[in-house]
C-alpha cells in the first residue's frame, strides 16, 4: 500500500534536522521539547495541513521569544530546507506575522524562493488589500522568478486549497496591474501563473477577461499561450467570444453521426468505448474544438458535468471516424456512483450528439 501523503512530510527525521539548525544559530534552543510536542498522542488524527500548522505552534512555544526575534532565526535557518517541509517558514509568518508588515512581507518573499508562499500571503491581502498588492506590484517586477511568480499566484481569487478572498471574487481590478506587468514573463513557471490567475477571474468575469484576452492575443507566442491557457474554462462552457478569438468555426455544417457506445451497461471500474462521424460540410478546411462531455450520476439525483477535451485541428471536408475510451474506475479526484449517466459529443461550444448509458456497482470480489 502506498504511503499516506501525511505521512511523506514534516517526520521525525525532518524535525530533528529543523531543531538542529536552529541549535545551530541559538545553543540554548531545546530540540527536545520540540520533539515532545510535535509527536503528541494526537499526531495520528491530523491531516497533512493540520500537522504542519501543529508544527508551527510547536515551533512558537519552543522558540519562545517575540516575533522579530523568532523570524530572524528562521530566516538564517531555511535555506538549508526545501519543498513542501519549507512550507512551515511561511506558514509562521502567516500565523504570527500579521501585526509586523514590514517584517513578515519581506520575509514571505525570501521564502517563497525556498517552497512557496501562495497561502500564507493571503491572510495579509484579506486583511488591507490595497497595502498588500503594493508589495505584488514590486514583486512583479523581482529578479527571481520565484518572487514573481508570487505576485500573481498569491492573489488568484480561486487559488485551490487557499483561504477565499471574496473581495477580490467581487472586483478584480487590484490584480490586473500586476497581471500586466507579468503577461510576457520570461519564466513559463510564472506564466503559468498568470493564465491560471486570469481563469480564475473568468469564473466571475468572464468579459473583463476576455477584453485582456483580445488585447494580448497576437502580441507575442509567450501571450498567446497565456490567452490560450487562461479561456481554457470559457472555452470548456462553450463561450461564443472566445471561440471566436480562437478562430473556431461556425457549426452549420458540421455534424456528429453515428455516436455508438460497446455496451450500455457497465460497471464501475470498467472501460467504456464509443465511436462517431464528424461530418464537415464546409466548402474549405475550418479550425474545430472536439471535446465529450459525460453527465455523471451523483448520489443526489442531479448530474454532474465533466468536459474532455479530443482534440482540435483543421478539417477538411468530408467524413472522419473518431474513438475513444473512457474510464469508469475511482480515482482519487473523482468518485463514480451507479446510476444513469450520459455522454455527448460538443464541436465548438454545440453539442451535436449525445445518448445515454447506465452504470452498476462493481461486482463484490
Amino acid at each position: 500500500m502506498p504511503e499516506k501523503l501525511k505521512d511523506l512530510f514534516f517526520t521525525a527525521s525532518f524535525v530533528a534536522q529543523l531543531g538542529d539548525a536552529i541549535q545551530q544559530v541559538l545553543p540554548n534552543f531545546d530540540k527536545a521539547k520540540l520533539t515532545s510536542l510535535v509527536f503528541d498522542a494526537d499526531r495520528e488524527t491530523r491531516e497533512l495541513k493540520e500537522r504542519m500548522r501543529h508544527l508551527t505552534h510547536c515551533l512558537h512555544e519552543t522558540l519562545a521569544g517575540e516575533y522579530p526575534e523568532a523570524l530572524e532565526i528562521l530566516i538564517e535557518v531555511a535555506p538549508s530546507f526545501s519543498g513542501f517541509n519549507a512550507m512551515i517558514f511561511p506558514d509562521y509568518v502567516e500565523r504570527y506575522g500579521l501585526n509586523h508588515w514590514d517584517l513578515s512581507l519581506p520575509a514571505l518573499a525570501f521564502f517563497t524562493t525556498l517552497c512557496s508562499s501562495e497561502y500564507a500571503i493571503r491572510p495579509f491581502l484579506d486583511q488591507d488589500p490595497e497595502r498588500t498588492m503594493q508589495f505584488l506590484y514590486a514583486w512583479a517586477e523581482d529578479e527571481n522568478h520565484h518572487v514573481r511568480r508570487l505576485a500573481s499566484e498569491g492573489c488568484r481569487p480561486r487559488l485551490p486549497w487557499g483561504m477565499s478572498l471574496p473581495a477580490f471574487k467581487e472586483d478584480p481590478s487590484l490584480i490586473l496591474p500586476v497581471l500586466e506587468k507579468l503577461k510576457d514573463d520570461p519564466s513559463e513557471y510564472v506564466r503559468k501563473s498568470v493564465a491560471n490567475n486570469l481563469n480564475d477571474i473568468s469564473k466571475d468575469h468572464p468579459d473583463v477577461v476576455l477584453d485582456i484576452c483580445e488585447r494580448w492575443y497576437g502580441h507575442t507566442a509567450n501571450t498567446d499561450w497565456i490567452v490560450k491557457r487562461a479561456c481554457r474554462g470559457l472555452l470548456k462552457a462553450g463561450d461564443r467570444r472566445a471561440l471566436s478569438l480562437f478562430g473556431f468555426a461556425d457549426t452549420t455544417d458540421i455534424s456528429v453521426e453515428d455516436l455508438t457506445l460497446d455496451r450500455e451497461t457497465l460497471a464501475i471500474g470498467d472501460d467504456l468505448r464509443f465511436t462517431f462521424d464528424l461530418r464537415v460540410g464546409t466548402e474549405t478546411a475550418c479550425k474545430v474544438r472536439l471535446e465529450y462531455v459525460i453527465g455523471y450520476a451523483r448520489p443526489s439525483g442531479k448530474t454532474s458535468r465533466k468536459v474532455f477535451q479530443l482534440k482540435e485541428a483543421s478539417f477538411g471536408p468530408g467524413k472522419y471516424s473518431i474513438s475513444k475510451k473512457q474510464s469508469f474506475a475511482d480515482q482519487s479526484t473523482r468518485q463514480h456512483y451507479a446510476g444513469k449517466h450520459r455522454i455527448s459529443v460538443v464541436v465548438n461550444g454545440v453539442e451535436k450528439a449525445g445518448t445515454s448509458f447506465q452504470l452498476r456497482e462493481a461486482a463484490p470480489l
